[in-house]
């Protein structure tokens, strides 16, 4: 505690007021002396107007305890993801600790430390984020200087230098101590321009560039590998600090993960490989699904089928119904008909392959469509094609479907038998796993459904064939609606025309659109509606691993992390064909996992994570601020190991310089709390007068002799 003492003025009138007074008497004085005044008298009137303007200007002698407050030196410690190579995180920690120590010995001086943590890298290291912080904690009057331990790597620093530091804590001094070491060599990709999405069929253009410092004389040659889902798709050979544009052919909806792997530099010590890998994923999408669509006569459910795929945005739909076949005669001119032909050569020889999918909407055999058409539609099935069946009266009989070439991918056959009465649909076992029919309110197979009746059901009878499945059934156990892989295509069948009573709400309705959309999404290859399916999602910090299934148990899980190691997380049953796995706290990076033959990537984490694109040290991003304040930068590795090399710590006062060799500064602010302030006048109004008449008589008294 220590006492100040000063001297307060707190004038009764205004200070010009005085002024003016104290001018006149001196005119006064001067006058006085011109004629002939003694030097006594004269000094003591002179005395009297000085003393009568001090009682004006109301002298007070004030006294202050104050408190000495410690100057605050503050210290930033870089714990991001890229001070984690190469022992810069122990470098940051040893270095901490010493700084700690010699900041703590300093008079007066107390010691803050603010930890910046590891994240994602998303965002990269946002290091002056951390400094402006960690003073807002700080009053102005105090900050000393701080000091900045990290590896350089600052990606948040402002254009201006000035806005990186708040203008009120500009007087001292920023210092960073960096923590890398000056021969560092690192190789890195990243992604210039990339859609996130793509068509599928076509191509997506992917830029990217290959970097490293330091850097070569001009370009330097480098070998990339190129994968896609997981599997190679090419090689090439791209010079360095030079984009490269990629096309990635887009084979599959859904999720696609691009990988673009650069080789490590030549001679090895590279600071991390990680950065020469950089995932992209982008969504594979379809331009517009083609639906053709063929109804043999006018019907009930027609409308059904036509409204469910018009009211699809994403499918254009082609729809025919046959009013009038060639063979009829009712003696109408055809001039008087007001009907197009059936373009038959054109759908079903020219165009049949620009058709995601065919519907045979209770169409049966007639002239229109011959043998050979009908065989081009098994041939597109067979290559990647898909055909659905909704089954009237007619597939019973002799001019039914089944006794054309279509027969060969149908996985039952008709008896000519048409079952007649009211039936509840009832999902399978099978159908329960499978997502075509799972979910739609029958939770389990000898469980009463919740929807209505239905009236007629042509009987058949399966005939087999791999991956046919009867996933609803009718009276009898009678197959309803089934499905089955043919070559690389897809057929499914349903043997009833009375889906549009689910339509129309009869007896509680049924859900009609759900069960559609779902059995013409499945038949054009939705991802979403695989019967076999391995997918990962984050929950948190940790990555699940869903699997979908028709068996009764799945394949088990092979998961390789990012670091190279193999684990296999147990499944466990969520539902019907429903398993999960878990794997806790997941480091960023690309996961790959397999189950079976099913085999998928799945990156955790920003796919081009800012804090890895440029990993050697350096102090060109801190230079400005440590220069602007008053700072220095130093390099504080020593050799190869989490040794550091501290330089020496001195307090200065404010204004001087802060760093020279051997040594940094931290400014000496001299802040104190006041604890008691005490005022004592100078002149009291008694005291003040008495002493005036006392001068006044005196003056009289000498003039007087």
């Amino acid at each position: 505690m220590r006492q100040q003492f000063d001297i307060l003025f707190d004038p009764v009138v205004p200070v010009w007021l005085i002024a003016a007074g104290l001018a006149m008497a001196g005119v006064l004085l001067a006058l006085l002396w011109r004629a002939g005044l003694s030097r006594i008298g004269i000094s003591l009137r002179a005395v009297l107007a000085l003393v009568l303007a001090a009682m004006l200007l109301d002298p007070k002698l004030r006294t202050q305890e104050t408190e000495p407050l410690a100057d605050i030196a503050l210290i930033v410690a870089d714990h991001s993801a890229s001070q984690r190579l190469d022992k810069r995180l122990e470098r940051t920690r040893a270095a901490t600790r010493l700084l700690q120590e010699r900041l703590a010995a300093l008079p007066n001086t107390e010691v803050r430390t603010h930890i910046l943590p590891a994240d994602d890298g998303t965002r990269g290291t946002r290091l002056i984020g951390a400094l402006k912080k960690a003073l807002a904690g700080i009053p102005p009057e105090r900050f000393a200087g701080a000091f900045l331990l990290t590896d350089g790597l600052a990606h948040d620093m402002p254009a201006e230098v000035g806005r990186a530091l708040p203008e009120e804590y500009a007087g001292a001094p920023v210092h960073a101590l960096i923590t890398g070491r000056r021969d560092e060599r690192d190789r890195w990709v990243r992604i210039v321009r990339a859609g996130r999405y793509g068509i599928i069929g076509k191509t997506l253009a992917v830029r990217f560039e290959v970097k490293e410092l330091p850097s070569p004389r001009g370009p330097r040659r480098v070998r990339v590998r190129v994968r896609l889902d997981g599997r190679p798709l090419r090689d090439l050979t791209v010079p360095t600090g030079v984009s490269t544009t990629l096309r990635v052919p887009v084979r599959h909806a859904g999720q696609n993960v691009l990988e673009i792997i650069a080789e490590p530099m030549s001679g090895g010590a590279e600071l991390t490989l990680r950065n020469n890998h950089v995932v992209h994923v982008f969504k594979g999408v379809r331009d517009r699904l083609k639906v053709l669509l063929i109804s043999g006569k006018p019907h009930a459910g027609e409308r059904i089928w036509r409204n469910l795929l018009k009211s699809d945005p994403m499918v254009d739909l082609v729809h025919f119904t046959i009013l009038r076949p060639p063979a009829k005669q009712d003696g109408t001119p055809i001039s008087e008909l007001a009907l197009i032909a059936f373009p038959t050569y054109e759908l079903f020889v020219e165009k049949l392959h620009n058709f995601d999918l065919i519907i045979f909407d209770r169409y049966r055999r007639r002239s229109i469509l011959s043998m050979d058409y009908l065989q081009n539609v098994v041939d597109y099935v067979r290559n990647g094609g898909a055909v659905l069946f909704t089954a009237g009266p007619e597939f019973a009989g002799d001019d039914s479907l089944f006794h054309t070439p279509l027969a060969e991918m149908l996985p039952f056959a008709p008896t000519g038998r048409i079952i007649e009465g009211p039936y509840r649909a009832q999902v399978s076992a099978v159908g329960l796993r499978h997502p075509l029919t799972t979910g739609l309110g029958q939770a389990k197979a000898d469980e009463t459904p919740p929807w209505g009746r239905w009236f007629r059901l042509i009987e058949a009878r399966m005939t087999g064939g791999d991956g046919a499945q009867v996933l609803m059934r009718g009276p009898g156990n009678r197959p309803l609606l089934t499905a089955a892989r043919i070559g690389e295509g897809r057929v499914a069948a349903l043997l009833s025309d009375h889906v549009w009573l689910w339509a129309r709400k009869y007896d509680g309705g049924g859900p009609h659109v759900e069960l559609m959309r779902r059995l013409v999404h499945w038949l054009m290859k939705e991802p979403d509606l695989e019967e076999e399916q391995l997918r990962a999602r984050l929950e948190g910090a940790d990555l699940v691993i869903a699997r979908r299934t028709l068996a009764d148990r799945p394949p088990p899980l092979e998961v390789r992390t990012p670091d190279g190691r193999t684990l296999r997380p147990e499944w466990r049953e969520r539902g019907a064909g429903m398993f999960e796995a878990r794997v806790p706290n997941a480091a960023p990076g690309l996961y790959h996992f397999q189950s079976g033959e099913l085999a998928r990537t799945f990156p955790v984490g920003a796919a081009d994570v800012t804090e890895f694109r440029n990993l050697v040290a350096g102090e060109d991003i801190l230079a400005p601020l440590a220069r602007r304040s008053g700072g220095g930068i130093r390099w504080i590795a020593a050799g190869g190991g989490e040794a550091v090399r501290l330089p020496g710590v001195v307090k200065m006062d404010a204004g001087a310089g802060m760093a020279g060799r051997g040594w940094l500064g931290v400014a000496r602010r001299n802040a104190a709390r006041v604890l008691a302030v005490r005022h004592y006048p100078l002149f009291t109004g008694l005291l003040a007068l008495a002493g005036l008449l006392l001068l006044l008589g005196v003056a009289w008294r000498l003039e007087s002799r």
